[in-house]
This record gives structure tokens, sequence and C-alpha cells, in this order.
């Protein structure tokens, strides 16, 4: 939108016009080195498959692994950029500052025992052959049925609300469970399942269990789909990850749904609930029965 040619008004004019700081508008972004890039995948293979593996420990496992000399700061740097943290319990000596509103694990007892109670979502770093990008699901927690995903090249926000979106079309949940990213705990996506009356639940920090099945759908996805591919851009990206997907939800049995698939699972309580002869109209509200519904 801005003219450079524009003899009417200035550079200067033009952003103020936009409201875009002008440092953003001369800025020329430097494309990741190969070696970084090469570094970024080797640390997404570690780090599935020892999800605890810190900083320290990367160094060591790359230098004497791989024979190349890096130092923490520079893996550091792009475990941050992966958005990447090991997962494993540890003292909470400090308090972090308070940006965003957090909120309780409300799964950690809980008896998880039918569909659309809980819903778990997280995002994960997936490879290309040139490039990286980022994807985020949201999952049924008891079917593990995949209700949606969207990619993203950077960790913005709005991807992940256009996975919400989409996941809102098929149906809403009791709990939405996520971790305390800054995607999850911003206004606006709070504002989201605030307004459809949904509880927000957060997995807690240094708490490796809180959305561990979410971390188990990555694992799979990686060993299954991304590993094995060669991504060239993001459309053959998103193409296959649609296909795997489909695979996930409708084909690929899990033992722990009885050798079933999520789908039969999720789309089968779905079907029953829709079959179900409807409840017969209460009584004046009396005595027990008055006390049942004031009970939230």
């Amino acid at each position: 939108m801005i003219d450079k040619t524009n003899n009417q008004l200035s550079i200067r004019r033009q952003c103020d016009l936009l409201n875009v700081n002008r440092s953003r508008f001369y800025y020329v972004s430097t494309p990741i080195s190969e070696t970084n890039l090469w570094l970024m995948n080797r640390i997404d293979e570690e780090f599935t498959a020892h999800p605890f593996t810190g900083v320290e420990r990367m160094v060591k496992i790359i230098r004497r692994q791989d024979g190349l000399v890096v130092n923490d700061k520079r893996i550091r740097r792009l475990m941050r950029i992966m958005g990447l943290m090991a997962i494993y319990p540890r003292p909470r000596t400090t308090e972090s500052i308070i940006e965003h509103a957090k909120y309780p694990c409300l799964i950690r007892r809980l008896n998880v025992n039918h569909v659309d109670q809980v819903w778990c979502s997280d995002i994960t770093y997936i490879r290309m052959a040139r490039g990286f990008m980022y994807l985020v699901a949201i999952m049924d927690y008891f079917s593990r049925y995949v209700l949606s995903w969207s990619v993203s090249n950077s960790l913005e926000l709005l991807f992940c609300l256009d996975a919400l979106d989409e996941a809102f079309r098929i149906s809403t949940p009791e709990i939405f469970h996520s971790d305390q990213g800054k995607q999850y705990t911003c206004g606006d996506f709070i504002k989201e399942l605030k307004d459809r009356k949904i509880k927000v639940s957060m997995s807690g920090k240094g708490r490796c269990f809180d959305n561990i099945l979410a971390e188990r759908l990555w694992r799979t996805v990686k060993y299954e789909e991304v590993y094995l591919q060669d991504y060239d851009d993001g459309h053959q990206l998103i193409g296959s990850l649609g296909t795997y997907f489909d695979y996930y939800n409708n084909h690929r049995p899990h033992t722990s749904l009885g050798d079933r698939t999520p789908a039969e699972v999720y789309e089968g309580a779905h079907r029953s609930l829709r079959s179900a002869p409807a409840a017969p109209p209460l009584r004046e509200a009396t005595g027990l029965n008055r006390a049942l519904q004031l009970t939230p």
C-alpha cells in the first residue's frame, strides 16, 4: 500500500496514515541459514523422542552424535524459535510476570468418560525441505479425534483462532485444556471460550503429564508422517497433513479405544445422542427435584 514513487506523500507520512512503523517498512527478513535449519530439524527429532531433553543435554548430544561444535546460546535460541521447552518437574523458585490470565488444571484428577467433555490443544514445529512451519491441532480427549488443525509460518494468534473456529463448527466442549502459551492465554482466545460458557484449563508449570495426549499426538504425527516426507512448500505440507489426519481419524485403530478409530468413537457417540429418546419433562421443582436443578 506504500508507494515509494509518490511525490505528494513522503514515506514517513504514508506510514503514519497506515499506522505502520517505518522500521517495519524498511525491514528485509534474513533467511535462516542451512546450518541452523539442519540444527532445528535435528533438535526436533531428538526432542520428539526424548521431550525431557534440555539445552545443555541437547548441546552434548549434538556434539557427541553429530560431531558439530555448537554452544548453548545457539541451541537455546533455536529451541526458543521452535517453541520447545524441556518438560520435567522442577521447583518453582520465582513467580513469572503475569501478562495474561492463567487458569488451573481441571483435568488432573478428572474422570474423562465421554466425548466433548474435554478438548486439548497444542502447537508443534514442522520441518520442511527449505524452512519450517508451525502446526496447531485441537483434539477430543476421550476419543483422540482430531477436530481441527491449522498451519502457520509464525507463532501469531490467528492460526489458533482459525483452528478453534473450525472445531466449533463440529461441537462445543465442556472444558478446553492447553498449556500456558501466549496464544492460549491472550484475551481474544479466552473470550472465544468464555462466550460459549466453556471452562478453561491449563497445564501447570513444570507438569510434564498435564497435556500428555497432545504430546503423544505429535509423536505419532512426526514418526508416521513428517519424518517420512520432505515438503517442498506450505501447499504440499497442508495437502499431506490433510491426508494423514484423515487416515488418523478414520482408518488408524487405537489400542486404547479397543482397536476402534477415533472417528468411530467420536461420531458413534454423537449418533447415539441424536437417536436417544427425549427426556420426559420435569415435574414441578419441589424438594429433591428443586435441589437437583439448582446444583451447578
